[in-house]
């Protein structure tokens, strides 16, 4: 399966055995202003990598967020136009998710940056989600922590507001590959209908359109 995220400033692509869960290949561009430029060169190398004709794909799996509006949106189209014009399924996964599957066991507050100095966030315990992914600014999400009794915390959005959340920051910052496709292996053996690509807006967009003059 193709898997894809541009949920956060990491435009992330790989190639996943299905049947094993190996990663065959997997890039990771770390740059918040060229989603749209870098995510269809890195799919083609993730093939290449991987030894893999684009028309051998079963599945893509595409990172539906949260995330900033544009970004989101790039990974999320890419991903629908290859679906349907090789005629395979696509599933969406949380992003967040992906992230607390591979910072391992444990009470983890999993945070990535929103931008306007505010964190996309979940808690999780075992990896398993406790709470909805919401948006907070950094300082209200500390005071939330007693309650969500977490123990660490992963994503780019806990290591650069560290000092405001107190907690020990574990790897990883970014969606990784094969957490990603972890999160719907099931769907994509099961042959499971495939799931419309909705992307997880937590806000409003920056652009808006100019009132009436």
């Amino acid at each position: 399966m193709l898997v894809i995220d541009t949920s956060t400033p990491a435009v992330t692509a790989g190639v996943v055995d299905v049947a094993s869960g190996v990663v065959l290949a997997a890039r990771a561009t770390v740059d918040a202003r060229a989603h749209a430029e870098v995510l269809t060169p890195s799919i083609a190398a993730a093939l290449a990598e991987a030894g893999i004709d684009r028309r051998d794909l079963t599945a893509v799996v595409a990172g539906a967020g949260p995330g900033p509006f544009t970004g989101l949106r790039v990974g999320l189209v890419t991903a629908a136009a290859l679906a349907d014009a090789l005629r395979i399924p696509a599933y969406p996964v949380c992003s967040l998710d992906a992230i607390a599957a591979a910072a391992g066991p444990g009470r983890t507050l999993v945070a990535s940056d929103a931008r306007r100095r505010e964190v996309y966030w979940a808690s999780y315990a075992g990896g398993r989600r406790r709470s909805d992914p919401d948006v907070s600014r950094p300082g209200d999400l500390a005071g939330r922590l007693p309650e969500l009794g977490c123990t660490a915390m992963a994503g780019a959005g806990a290591a650069l507001y560290a000092d405001v959340l107190g907690l020990p920051v574990v790897a990883p910052a970014y969606p990784p590959v094969g957490a990603l496709a972890g999160l719907a292996t099931a769907r994509v053996l099961e042959r499971a209908p495939p799931e419309a690509l909705t992307p997880i807006y937590l806000r409003r967009p920056d652009a808006a359109p100019q009132a009436m003059r």
